[in-house]
């Protein structure tokens, strides 16, 4: 079994800060909300910031 050691400075440094990620404008409610980890393969195509911003965009129309 081969393990691998790295430390916790490498990894911290691998990661992007919060304050670095990407942001986007609520298309329903117009706040800014931050991207995440489970939109990243679909980031370019997400709008709304929360399930209930999506359910309610046919009433902001």
């Amino acid at each position: 079994m081969i393990r691998f050691l790295v430390s916790s400075d490498d990894v911290m440094e691998s990661k992007m800060k919060k304050s670095e990620l990407p942001e986007k404008i609520c298309v329903v409610c117009q706040r800014p909300f931050s991207w995440r980890k489970k939109w990243e393969r679909d980031w370019p195509m997400v709008k709304y910031c929360s399930k209930r911003c999506r359910s309610s965009r046919h009433q902001s129309e």
